[in-house]
Order: C-alpha cells, then structure tokens, then sequence
C-alpha cells in the first residue's frame, strides 16, 4: 500500500467538503502518468490549503471518456451537488488543461472508503 497525496485548489474547497463529509464517493482525475500508478488499497491524503483528509480506495476505474463514466456510473457520485452531466462536463472543463487530457489519456475515477 501506498499513500498518493491529492491537491485540492481553494477554488474547488467545496468538492474537497463534499469529500471530507463522504457526500463525493469517487475521485476522478485525468488518466496522466502521474496518477495512473495507483491502485487499490492505496491510501489518498486530500489536501485543501491547511485542511487533510485520507481515504482508502476500494475500487479503480479507467474510462475513455467522460461519456464513458457516465454510462457507467451516476455523475452525483462524483459531483453531488451537480444537476445535470452537462454541469460536471463544464467542471473538468474549469480545470487546466483538462479537456486535452482527458482525450489523450482518458479519466481516472477511484471509489473510496470513508474507513481508513
């Protein structure tokens, strides 16, 4: 087991709440070389400004598309307080670069424990 550190930008607090509280059950991040090395039974430290939080992942998911993971999985369980699919597409569009990333490398989603 590894433990992987996970920034939030201030910016985003809110999905790191969600997160702390459980309300956000799956991480996702693009598929680069940096995050496609972990794996279950990891352990991920989020980290928002001066605030830590530490989850366990039970389950990893690889998806070509942001379509794909919506086939798969329900788009709250990534943004609770999301209304739409549409909503969560213009989310990873506020991050830089993520578009291109995604495209090139897909998206990473990781289920997570609320037990550590």
């Amino acid at each position: 087991m590894k433990n992987w550190t996970l920034r939030f930008r201030a910016v985003d607090k809110k999905n790191f709440d969600e997160l702390k509280r459980g309300d956000k059950s799956i991480e996702t991040r693009a598929s680069t070389i940096k995050y496609q090395p972990i794996e279950v039974g990891d352990m991920l430290t989020f980290v928002c400004g001066k605030e830590r939080c530490v989850k366990i992942i039970i389950k990893k998911y690889h998806w070509p598309s942001i379509d794909a993971m919506a086939r798969e999985i329900d788009f709250k369980e990534i943004n609770p307080s999301a209304h739409s699919l549409d909503e969560v597409k213009k989310m990873y569009a506020s991050y830089p670069n993520y578009d291109e990333k995604i495209k090139k490398n897909g998206l990473l989603g990781f289920v997570l424990s609320n037990r550590v």
